[in-house]
């Protein structure tokens, strides 16, 4: 079993520890179908048992762990159908509500934003996947927090969550995922722009990338083209997956 990078003290212990161990499931580092126990992942940690057996229910709420009575914790197996399943829902999801986003979100919301956006870009750079992953997440769900649409809102953070991003250590090493980072500064020019059509076309292309390259760590955009093709049939706009098209040969991230 991989050996996990011992935590500091910080003052949410429980909300480290599972950042952490869901950073540790989403990048592949604890391996599909992994049998792991709290006291071990606690002792590589540096922290009790506890916390980790906390953090590990919490995983297995959010799909990505299965309890395996008096063993410990099974990471769950995603399928290529499985990914492909959440891509394509992501598509269905996430994007079309940039129209609305743009148009509700507020001045005041801007400087969180760029706050969360710059944690995004320095953790990329620092090769830090949790801090990286993390500030996606929220970044993302408060910008999504803007359709007015609670429910829409839970449901896109859990299948972010769900995803496998098993090339991201490649693309940090390799100085690409600050590229990626900073495409959350330009969905910050575009909203506040009020560029609802050009949010949605970057949306489609981070969840894209996310399937095609990050998932499988190669540069073979098949998963991505498959799903923005039934993406765009969804949504019925000839002209939406034109647009997205041209912003996906440019991009080289995703969320």
């Amino acid at each position: 079993m991989a050996s996990l990078p011992r935590l500091d003290r910080p003052q949410n212990l429980r909300q480290s520890v599972l950042n952490s161990l869901r950073t540790a499931i989403i990048t592949g580092e604890l391996a599909e179908g992994q049998l792991v126990s709290a006291p071990v992942l606690g002792e590589q940690l540096g922290v009790s048992a506890t916390p980790v057996r906390e953090a590990m229910m919490d995983l297995s709420r959010e799909g990505l762990v299965e309890t395996v009575k008096n063993k410990g914790f099974r990471v769950t197996t995603m399928t290529e159908k499985d990914l492909d399943d959440l891509a394509q829902i992501r598509l269905l999801v996430e994007p079309p509500v940039m129209h609305a986003v743009a148009a509700n979100i507020t001045e005041e919301a801007f400087p969180e934003l760029m706050r969360i956006a710059d944690a995004c870009t320095r953790g990329a750079a620092e090769e830090d996947l949790t801090a990286y992953l993390a500030n996606d997440r929220e970044f993302h769900a408060q910008v999504l927090a803007f359709a007015d649409n609670p429910q829409l809102t839970e449901l896109a953070t859990s299948l972010r969550q769900r995803t496998r991003l098993y090339g991201i250590a490649g693309l940090a090493k390799e100085g690409k995922l600050v590229d990626s980072a900073r495409e959350h500064h330009e969905l910050i020019r575009l909203l506040r722009d009020r560029d609802g059509a050009g949010a949605e076309a970057l949306l489609r292309a981070h969840i894209g990338h996310a399937r095609s390259i990050w998932a499988t760590g190669t540069t073979e955009a098949a998963g991505s083209e498959a799903a923005d093709s039934e993406a765009a049939g969804a949504t019925g706009s000839p002209e939406s997956a034109e647009t997205h098209g041209s912003a996906a040969a440019g991009g080289s991230g995703a969320t």
